[in-house]
């Protein structure tokens, strides 16, 4: 039997195969696992037959269950003494909310434990071909959210200090506010040219990228009708894809990945 009341785990990028054994593990061994929207159904396959599964995801304007919801639900499904299993997409303590069920578990005095999974930033910039540092090239990586706490089309972070040409942006959840994002960088000092990606739905069959300069990235995202969930990649190294020479060279839009 697990020692912890209640798990925090991440079953990495989209892809399954790129789950970790340990989060394989607590998920065959949970009496109560309750999961996010972008969990797939052969990760909700590996749940042992007799465990009960409640789903509790979030899309953009639509949650099936708020925040405070899911503290409680957590809380009260562990203290009746239940393996709670919480599975996110990635990794929970990245842009997953993870921080926040933590701490609200442990001042109600619940051992919790944190699997980490393969964040979307990693899967997909391996999956491209992207070094996300490179000697030379970018000397640093920064993992930004592309949605204030309260909504709104401006990000929370200050482009001013983003818009380095030696860092690596990786931009989660900033599909709307790419046009403000894009325009602030390029205020700040960002070159207009540089390269940048946006992946729908990485790492999976469905996968589709947008390849393009900064300045041209939101209008291009528009003209092929990307959609949530997308990953925004700026900087240097997302020339070094084996992708951006074929896309310049073809002029194309989009590329799919079979």
């Amino acid at each position: 039997m697990w020692a912890w009341q209640c798990v925090l785990g991440g079953y990495g990028a989209r892809d399954s195969e790129l789950m970790t054994l340990k989060a394989v593990k607590v998920i065959q061994n949970a009496d109560l696992l309750l999961y996010d929207r972008l969990v797939s159904n052969d990760v909700l396959d590996l749940v042992g037959p007799d465990a009960k599964l409640l789903y509790v995801g979030k899309t953009a304007g639509y949650h099936s269950r708020t925040q405070e919801e899911i503290h409680e639900l957590l809380l009260s499904f562990a203290e009746a003494g239940a393996t709670v299993v919480r599975l996110k997409g990635g990794d929970p303590l990245v842009f997953g909310r993870g921080g926040e069920e933590m701490d609200f578990l442990q001042r109600q005095g619940i051992q919790v434990k944190v699997i980490p999974g393969i964040t979307a930033a990693s899967g997909i910039a391996a999956e491209l071909g992207i070094p996300l540092t490179h000697r030379g090239i970018a000397n640093s990586v920064r993992f930004l959210t592309g949605h204030s706490r309260k909504g709104g089309t401006d990000p929370l972070f200050v482009a001013e200090n983003a818009a380095d040409p030696d860092t690596t942006l990786v931009v989660y959840m900033g599909l709307s506010t790419l046009p403000s994002l894009a325009q602030k960088l390029m205020h700040h000092g960002l070159p207009s040219n540089t390269p940048a990606v946006a992946v729908e739905r990485g790492t999976t069959p469905q996968e589709r990228m947008v390849f393009a300069e900064l300045k041209d990235l939101a209008d291009k995202i528009v003209l092929v009708e990307l959609v949530s969930p997308t990953l925004i990649i700026i900087g240097k190294v997302v020339a070094l894809s084996p992708f951006w020479p074929q896309t310049l060279k073809e002029a194309s839009f989009l590329v799919e990945v079979k």
